[in-house]
């Protein structure tokens, strides 16, 4: 084998070794949210899906080793997205914390599809001798981070009266961005929207409660968007049957003055009485 090419190759295998030292030859990343993952240089992840335009994060531990097992508690010392598409806004961690966190927020405008985001965990100044550890990491941006489902489907009640609804929000996305619940559709009566948070990877069930004022057939809607997304929402239609019920006409004869027999008054006295006790 010629002199040069023994030379050439001796001189590659050095630059390699030397490469794999400053990389941190042995080093890894343990991510801990959006789930518990394990990288090593230069090595990918899929995170999962997010809105356009929601927030989420990636942490990190500072916990590394080096290539001879050394344990460094603080071995990362800073976490950062080196590369991300054009739009988008990133915060990068804090400085020495025993966990380091990127928050990422897409373009609102973003299209559907799967994006690339370049990503360092940093040893600052490389006083460890584990320099820096780097690895891409990709996210499926989509509407479609959740699912919905109300119950009961049909709900029975009186005018006036209370009725709860249960709204399962089930957060098949890797942001915690706020939704908001609204109901609509029932004539005569304004329903406040509820702010709720249904954590990545979770499904949790919210309370709302619904009335109507007066007796009828109502088609009420429950919408769920995200606060940070117009583009992400969900709504679901239900049935409210609201219709009088006997304890409340027997309430509502004490609230006027009925026009009957005398012979008649002691027996409404006493329907206005069980009404009465009715609500307490």
């Amino acid at each position: 084998m010629p002199k040069f090419s023994v030379l050439v190759i001796l001189s590659l295998m050095f630059l390699t070794a030397v490469l794999g030292l400053s990389h941190g030859a042995g080093t890894y990343v343990n991510i801990t949210e959006p789930y518990n993952a394990t990288i090593l240089h230069n090595g990918s992840i899929y995170l999962g899906k997010s809105g356009p335009g929601q927030t989420f994060s990636i942490t990190i531990s500072s916990l590394t080793t080096n290539s001879t097992g050394t344990v460094f508690t603080r071995g990362w010392n800073e976490f950062k997205v080196v590369n991300y598409p054009s739009g988008w806004i990133v915060k990068n961690s804090a400085l020495y914390r025993s966990t380091l966190t990127v928050d990422i927020t897409p373009s609102p405008n973003a299209q559907n599809g799967t994006y690339k985001l370049g990503l360092s965990a940093i040893n600052t100044g490389n006083y460890s001798k584990i320099g820096s550890l780097n690895f891409i990491a990709y996210v499926n941006i989509t509407p479609n981070v959740f699912r919905l489902n109300v119950s009961p489907e049909n709900v029975y009640g009186s005018p006036g009266e209370p009725k709860s609804i249960s709204i399962r929000i089930n957060n098949t996305g890797v942001s915690d961005s706020p939704f908001v619940i609204n109901v609509s559709g029932i004539q005569g009566v304004s329903l406040q929207p509820e702010t709720v948070i249904a954590l990545h990877h979770t499904s949790e069930i919210f309370k709302y409660a619904i009335f109507a004022k007066t007796p009828g057939e109502y088609g009420p809607v429950v919408s769920v968007d995200s606060l940070e997304s117009p583009l992400v929402n969900k709504s679901v239609r239900i049935r409210f049957d609201v219709k009088p019920s006997l304890l409340a006409d027997y309430y509502a004869i004490g609230q006027g003055s009925p026009i009957f027999p005398i012979i008649y008054e002691p027996s409404y006295v006493l329907m206005y009485i069980i009404g009465l006790i009715s609500k307490l």
